[in-house]
């Protein structure tokens, strides 16, 4: 397959143009080192995944940053983390922008790091899997949400002659053994796995850690440490409730989500994307590859401000509220694909609440409606109409 042009590319260049350093983060897998070498071919690449070249770095990083004065692509620069402080000496020399990319598919490693020595140097991008408006300039077309739920966004899937299960089950043995060891030490990866895929079957939900305690057969702590690794890594995310409680008691616990449905889909033990269409969690996948999707659309222009959800003690729910600085905007998401009455249940609910007067329905129908109450109906394959023109 041909280059995909990547949405967050002017981002990546604006970003450029304003900070010394850029740090471009994400999934392993997700496209950041295509996407590096497409736009800086003039940089050096240096790939600190290579052995020799990241033993060097380890352990002359003087020398080994010595060749490089006038700028360079740095691949996954979490595995020689000792660059950083090095890096600061050198960017502060000169005025000039854009001279450094680092690329890392651990934030937490990278933003730790960043934070003592480069903070103020460096503009952040995160790059997640394909979106849909990406898949689409493949030629990949679909005229249902299942088969981009099944196979997910990661650019293999779409260039590599592999059944979509099999790379997959390859990904999750690959980051087991390669991240979470590096992440940090966990002995039983097996008990590990079983913890992910458990996850998996979550997706959706309000964390419950003591029930994942109890079911992984290991402490809260553990659970707690863990859903840290697998967030830091970009596997999972914990949206949380927006905090405003409109004189309402509100759950303020996260909800969890995978940032790659292809991924869950596996995890689940999915075989074909027809099996999607009697899954208990048809509609909890919908819902994480819509707001998948949303998140997508808001990392790719180098917007970090996450989505939340909001819930009442009563039940009552918003799937996603977008904070924008004059007013919210509740977004309802359904895998139906009728449009029924009780789509706008909950959103004529917060319309009382809070006085606001407009919201959006994402389902998986086809139809695009501008409602008479404010509320707009979107396609799932719409998506672009909701992100650009937010009511």
């Amino acid at each position: 397959m041909d280059f995909i042009p990547r949405d967050a590319e002017s981002s990546l260049l604006s970003l450029t143009r304003q900070f010394k350093v850029v740090a471009l983060v994400g999934p392993w897998q997700s496209g950041k080192t295509t996407l590096a070498k497409h736009v800086f071919r003039d940089k050096p690449y240096v790939s600190l995944e290579d052995p020799d070249i990241r033993s060097f770095a380890l352990e002359d990083t003087r020398g080994f940053l010595s060749q490089y004065k006038d700028g360079a692509v740095f691949d996954e620069i979490q595995r020689a983390p000792d660059i950083f402080s090095y890096l600061q000496q050198i960017v502060d020399r000169s005025s000039e922008t854009g001279q450094f990319i680092l690329t890392g598919s651990n934030n937490f490693l990278v933003q730790e790091n960043i934070s003592q020595s480069l903070a103020g140097r460096v503009g952040y991008l995160w790059l997640l899997p394909f979106s849909h408006t990406e898949i689409r300039k493949s030629d990949y077309d679909v005229d249902s949400p299942d088969p981009l739920i099944f196979n997910g966004g990661y650019p293999p899937v779409y260039d590599q002659p592999v059944e979509t299960p099999t790379w997959y089950a390859n990904y999750i043995r690959t980051y087991v053994e390669r991240d979470v060891r590096q992440i940090k030490n966990i002995g039983d990866l097996s008990t590990f796995e079983r913890f992910l895929k458990l996850c998996a079957g979550r997706i959706g939900n309000l964390i419950n850690k003591s029930s994942l305690a109890l079911e992984t057969g290991v402490d809260v702590k553990t659970v707690d440490s863990w859903l840290g690794v697998l967030e830091s890594s970009f596997i999972i995310y914990r949206m949380q409730p927006y905090h405003r409680n409109f004189n309402k008691r509100i759950v303020k616990m996260p909800k969890l989500y995978f940032y790659d449905t292809g991924l869950v889909c596996a995890l689940l033990g999915l075989h074909q994307a027809d099996q999607l269409s009697l899954h208990y969690l048809k509609g909890n996948l919908f819902e994480n590859f819509v707001i998948n999707e949303l998140l997508k659309s808001r990392y790719n222009s180098a917007n970090l401000q996450p989505l939340h959800f909001w819930r009442d003690s009563t039940g009552r729910e918003i799937d996603i509220i977008m904070e924008y600085p004059d007013h919210l905007y509740p977004v309802e998401i359904k895998s139906g694909q009728t449009i029924t009455k009780e789509f706008f249940k909950n959103l004529e609910f917060w319309k009382k609440l809070t006085g606001s007067e407009n919201g959006a329905v994402i389902y998986a129908g086809n139809q695009t409606q501008k409602r008479s109450s404010g509320i707009a109906v979107y396609p799932w394959n719409h998506l672009h109409e909701l992100t650009e023109n937010p009511d």
